[in-house]
C-alpha cells in the first residue's frame, strides 16, 4: 500500500525521529515519569516508574497538604576527536506533585525504590494530628 500526500506517513516520521524518541529519555530535561496511584485497604500507594535513576537523587518532601517527588542529575561528558574538541552538559530533572487528603498518616509515609519503580506508601490514620514539615527518606 503506498501513501500519497497523505499526513499519515510524515507524523509516524515525526514521532520516531530522534526529537520523538528524547521525549521519553529521562537524560534529556522534558522527562515527566509515569505514575499509578494504587488505593488499599491501609492506604494509599504511589509507584512512579523511573527506571535507571540513582535513589539517592530523589527527593520526597511533605508539605502540610502535599507530597512532592522530585529528581535532579547533572552530568557532565567530554569527547575528543582529532583537532574537535566537543563538551555536552546534561540536566536531568522531573518534579511531580500530590495533594494529600486529610485520611492520611503524614507521619506513617515511607518510601522504597526497587526495579526501577518508586514506591510511596501512604498510610491512613486513625486520628486527625497536624504533621509537621519534613523529608522522606528512601530505603
Amino acid at each position: 500500500m503506498r501513501f500519497r500526500n497523505s499526513a499519515l506517513p510524515s507524523l509516524i516520521q515525526n514521532f520516531f525521529n530522534q526529537e520523538g524518541l528524547n521525549a521519553f529519555d529521562p537524560s534529556q530535561g522534558n522527562y515527566l515519569p509515569p505514575v499509578n496511584i494504587l488505593e488499599k485497604d491501609s492506604g494509599k500507594e504511589i509507584h512512579l516508574y523511573a527506571p535507571g535513576l540513582k535513589k539517592e537523587q530523589f527527593r520526597i518532601q511533605l508539605k502540610p497538604k502535599s507530597l512532592s517527588i522530585s529528581y535532579q542529575q547533572e552530568e557532565s561528558r567530554e569527547e575528543t576527536h582529532g583537532k574537535y574538541l566537543r563538551r555536552e552538559f546534561r540536566n536531568s530533572a522531573f518534579h511531580r506533585s500530590f495533594q494529600l487528603s486529610e485520611t492520611i498518616d503524614k507521619e506513617g509515609i515511607s518510601a522504597t525504590y526497587e526495579d526501577g519503580i518508586l514506591k510511596v506508601n501512604l498510610p491512613s490514620k486513625e486520628d486527625n494530628k497536624v504533621a509537621q514539615e519534613r523529608t522522606i527518606e528512601i530505603r
